[in-house]
């Protein structure tokens, strides 16, 4: 297995230390290794995950953390890094010896980013969890769904990534700044639960102008206004309908066949119910593509609903090169976008265990080190 070409991007040069997981963590490290930086998983012996598309552009060695052979061959890429990645619970890796505090011994200037799901303190912390919990406990899972109904869990995208990946990346990001002023290194604590928390600060801000309530489908996004939510064509599919501003609804009204003056103002919550049987009439005359030409090209703000396949290949997303087709995968374009940095047109996933030789070539040991590593189960040579 060949190493991957240099990078571009801002993070040139900046090598980051992962330690396998799932979600947030991976995703964290696949974002910083699309703006260039060397990412460097340390991955687990026997199964688990298979690589999939949050292993582009990254490289892997296997490790036993187990063996102190291993945990001090961790310590030397540490030593030469500069952000490490952990999504274990609190207190594994200092249990392993790889720690902030045994990091920082061998490089003061390493950011150290702690990825958990209830912080690294606190009566759960210890706890299991998954995205549906953490957004069960800052208000968001209970405000999305039908009044009377059992919520409904958005993926995985508010928790995980949004709560989770946005603000390790962030906290990572504005450490490195630091470090640039100040030469020292930092321990970003990053929880899926206090990112959830800081992501509902919009709604937290409605409610204190007396613009939200808590009981779910009354409110401006959730679905309880006509001119908010989604509605079924004659196909089966659905448009979605999100022309919130004056102007906007005026240029969705123009191009619906039907009495403007029977549907009432836009804001009139008494025809509410009426409204709302009224459009969902009006789009199940037309199936979804009738209806997105209809409104392409308008300030309508109506949409097709897409499911992922058919958003890599709309006119919309492919004309940027949103996505890029490789193999089996369907890869999102590097984003955000610099105009220093060209759109990816390629991507190569990274093979468990891979590079093992250059990692550790690159971390100053020699081939028979590296033989007596493999020799001691320290290291496992990758056998793809």
């Amino acid at each position: 297995m060949t190493d991957f070409p240099a990078k571009t991007g801002p993070l040139g040069g900046i090598m980051v230390v992962e330690l396998a997981g799932i979600g947030p963590g991976p995703y964290a490290g696949q974002l910083l290794a699309d703006m260039g930086a060397d990412v460097v998983v340390i991955d687990r012996p026997g199964g688990g995950m298979p690589k999939a598309v949050d292993g582009r552009g990254k490289r892997s060695i296997v490790l036993d953390l187990k063996k102190p052979e291993a945990v001090e061959a961790l310590l030397k890429l540490v030593a030469k890094a500069d952000v490490l990645i952990e999504g274990l619970r609190p207190g594994v890796t200092e249990r392993m010896g790889v720690g902030p505090d045994a990091c920082h011994a061998v490089n003061p200037g390493l950011i150290y980013g702690r990825m958990t799901g209830w912080g690294q303190s606190g009566p759960w912390s210890q706890m299991a969890g998954h995205d549906i919990n953490y957004i069960s406990m800052t208000g968001v899972l209970n405000a999305i769904g039908k009044d009377g109904q059992p919520p409904v869990p958005p993926l995985n995208m508010v928790g995980d990534f949004g709560g989770g990946s946005m603000f390790l990346l962030s906290g990572i990001l504005a450490a490195l700044i630091e470090r640039g002023r100040t030469g020292k290194g930092n321990v970003v604590h990053a929880a899926i639960i206090d990112g959830t928390h800081s992501l509902m600060s919009f709604v937290h801000g409605m409610a204190g102008l007396g613009q939200w309530q808590t009981k779910r489908e009354a409110n401006l996004l959730d679905g309880a206004a006509p001119y908010y939510r989604c509605y079924m064509t004659s196909d089966g599919k659905f448009m979605a309908v999100g022309c919130i501003e004056s102007q906007f609804f005026a240029a969705m009204m123009e191009r619906l066949p039907f009495d403007q003056e029977a549907f009432g103002h836009q804001h009139d919550m008494a025809a509410r119910a009426k409204q709302h049987e009224m459009l969902e009439d009006i789009f199940a005359t037309k199936t979804r593509d009738e209806w997105e030409a209809i409104f392409a090209g308008t300030d309508a703000c109506v949409t097709p609903v897409l499911d992922y396949v058919e958003a890599a290949s709309h006119p919309a997303n492919a004309e940027r090169q949103a996505v890029v087709q490789e193999g089996r995968w369907l890869h999102p374009q590097v984003a955000p976008r610099l105009a220093t940095q060209p759109l990816a047109t390629h991507f190569e996933i990274a093979t468990k265990g891979g590079n093992y030789a250059s990692i550790l070539g690159e971390a100053g040991m020699t081939d028979p080190e590296i033989s007596q590593l493999i020799a001691a189960g320290a290291v496992v040579a990758n056998k793809d």
